[in-house]
């Protein structure tokens, strides 16, 4: 964040500041708090911002955003109503003061991949920025939007949304130059009911895009693939469909690695990113349209897209106690959780194929149906052994029996699951971990980790 005075910051917000104090950072955690930062107090079901304003200040914060006046001195806060809209209008307000490229990313799958695979490319020709992580939302947008500096060439940030209006009210505050849909599947029914109102909760980015504006869609989703917004330039990119601006094929894929041709423009382009799947490949394949549609060449964003490094536990390969083991529990969906089990089907596997599945959150209706569906597919695929925890793993227990799976294991929780695993697992299996993030199976994974190193030592 560039040097801004609080008495502009005020103005922007419409609040009153006599001072004539600087700030250069914002904070949401107190700890964080130092000379020359905003302290943004946020309420939350069980943190109240407000309460952590003293210590804040005391450790040095210039001054500090609320909703409602304590025990800290009013001559150091900024009050306003809503302190989280107040810090989509202070970034709105903020970015409006330089000119990057920005390209806002959304889908109900892959947009942070997407998003990091974009960031990767850009960054090869541009000073790019991106969310940070899966800050995708009204605290964490604004966050990516304020750092923004004089020398921000591109800024890639990330659009999450429960709801509608959610992701309308981050693009405005972004203005974003180019828009990217990757998926719309069926996270979010629980409030938006059908995977159309997801559609049309997720177009709202497009709706924040100016006159002529290029908007990505993946032409192999079969509600994107009949957008039509004529007052935009909506580029498909797609491997199962023919009529996309930009095609792709893959050649191979293995553990670390999928090699695939890019098609753009009546040519071929050789290109590779880290990691395995058809969903990657997608990916990819925005990432390079936006490179070669803000000036790249497709030797550049081919030769960038090479320099993807995956985040957070996403597909994320470790060879450990001659076992291969996917960390893919960054979070899930049913279209997710099918494409980590396509994934694995094709990964190269000398012993068993271990699936470890867990809950999906957000389905509403849909909840049984989407974990029957994937267990189901686990059986398609060819897993050999189904390895399940949580609310709803009868019902991926009742898929994968219906597609004729047979070793099946329900176990009661984390700890359990790592002892199934330790007993279960042998030299060359493959163990892929898949669930959504507030399962934690992170946590199953360090305690079969720990287990394998203490047999390690007997």
């Amino acid at each position: 964040m560039e040097k801004c005075s609080v008495s502009d910051i005020a103005r922007a917000l419409g609040t009153a500041w006599t001072g004539t104090a600087e700030v250069s950072s914002l904070c949401t955690d107190s700890r964080e708090a130092a000379p020359g930062s905003l302290f943004v107090a946020i309420p939350g079901e069980r943190v109240d911002g407000h309460d952590f304003v003293s210590k804040a200040l005391a450790q040095g914060a210039t001054c500090a955003l609320v909703e409602r006046p304590g025990d800290y001195p009013p001559e150091k806060t900024l009050l306003v109503p809503n302190t989280v809209e107040a810090m989509l209008t202070l970034a709105a307000w903020y970015r409006s003061k330089f000119s990057p490229k920005v390209v806002g990313v959304t889908g109900s799958v892959g947009k942070t991949t997407t998003k990091d695979m974009i960031a990767a490319v850009l960054s090869a020709r541009f000073r790019t920025i991106k969310t940070i992580g899966n800050q995708n939302n009204e605290i964490g947008a604004p966050r990516t939007l304020l750092s923004i500096g004089a020398d921000t060439q591109a800024a890639v940030v990330e659009m999450g949304m429960c709801g509608f209006g959610e992701i309308r009210a981050l693009a405005q505050a972004a203005k974003p130059d180019v828009g990217v849909i990757t998926n719309i599947g069926v996270s979010h029914l629980e409030q938006l009911g059908t995977r159309e109102n997801i559609l049309k909760a997720k177009l709202e980015l497009a709706d924040c895009l100016p006159d002529g504006a290029p908007l990505f869609l993946c032409r192999d989703n079969d509600l994107l693939s009949g957008v039509k917004i004529p007052r935009l330039r909506v580029i498909f990119y797609g491997l199962d469909k023919k009529d996309c601006a930009i095609g792709g094929m893959i050649q191979e894929s293995t553990p670390t690695r999928t090699t695939f041709l890019i098609r753009w423009q009546g040519r071929e382009y050789p290109a590779q990113v880290p990691g395995a799947g058809k969903h990657l490949v997608l990916n990819a394949l925005a990432a390079f349209g936006i490179g070669v549609e803000l000036g790249m060449t497709p030797e550049e964003a081919v030769a960038a897209l090479e320099h993807y490094v995956p985040s957070g536990m996403r597909q994320h390969v470790v060879e450990k106690g001659g076992l291969t083991v996917v960390e893919d529990c960054y979070n899930a969906s049913p279209d997710s959780v099918k494409a980590a089990l396509d994934a694995m089907k094709d990964f190269p596997c000398r012993g068993r194929r271990i699936a470890v599945l867990s809950d999906m959150l957000e389905l509403g209706s849909q909840t049984v149906q989407g974990h029957r569906d994937c267990g189901r597919r686990a059986a398609e695929d060819g897993v050999d052994a189904l390895f399940l925890f949580g609310d709803q793993a009868e019902e991926y227990a009742a898929g994968a029996r219906d597609g004729g799976l047979e070793e099946i294991r329900i176990l009661p929780d984390r700890e359990a699951l790592a002892q199934a695993l330790l007993q279960a697992a042998g030299p060359g299996d493959l163990i892929w971990f898949k669930a959504s993030h507030s399962m934690r199976l992170e946590e199953t994974i360090e305690l079969f980790y720990q287990g394998l190193e203490e047999q390690a030592a007997k």
